[in-house]
């Protein structure tokens, strides 16, 4: 039984760049935004399901927690363009990108049946829910490539070459 190599998130270039660009920022002020919207407006749906009040403020917060999604969603593919030099499906951060294209979906899926008003409240929040619930697990993916990231230790860089040092 042979063991692998942890894997290697970012290489020392990507690193720098991480570290220099201010989409990392942008992202790193988004993403708690986010998860609060989140937070407001599942409990909001939950509420509504179980006694039918405020229905209307659940159904806004999900528009709200969507275009949230939008802007994040934006401004990460931007930053994985400036870090791994393009926009989506990094190896890096390949399965995040391609379970974010299905919480996308999802949450585009409300807006649509929202705007268009083709279901019953009820069944609306239902699809939030579902959508909700592809953003928790979209969430823990990230949340496990940042800690992976903060384990990972940087590998030095050559000054004479620009290339990784060898241990």
């Amino acid at each position: 039984m042979s063991v692998s190599a942890p894997q290697v998130l970012y290489t020392p270039a990507q690193r720098a760049r991480r570290d220099a660009t201010a989409w990392t920022w942008v992202q790193g002020v988004l993403a708690p935004v986010q998860f609060l919207v989140f937070l407001i407006s599942l409990y909001l749906v939950v509420h509504s399901l179980k006694t039918g009040e405020h229905t209307d403020w659940a159904l806004g917060s999900v528009v709200v927690k969507t275009l949230v999604l939008y802007a994040i969603m934006v401004t990460g593919a931007i930053w994985e363009k400036v870090v791994f030099g393009q926009y989506l499906f990094a190896p890096a951060f390949f399965w995040e990108d391609v379970v974010s294209m299905g919480v996308l979906a999802l949450h585009t899926a409300y807006l649509w049946v929202w705007w268009q008003g083709l279901w019953d409240t009820t069944q609306q929040l239902l699809l939030a829910l579902a959508a909700y619930m592809s953003y928790g697990f979209n969430a823990a993916q990230y949340i496990r490539k940042l800690r992976m990231a903060r384990l990972q230790k940087p590998t030095p860089i050559s000054p004479l070459t620009g290339a990784e040092a060898s241990t």
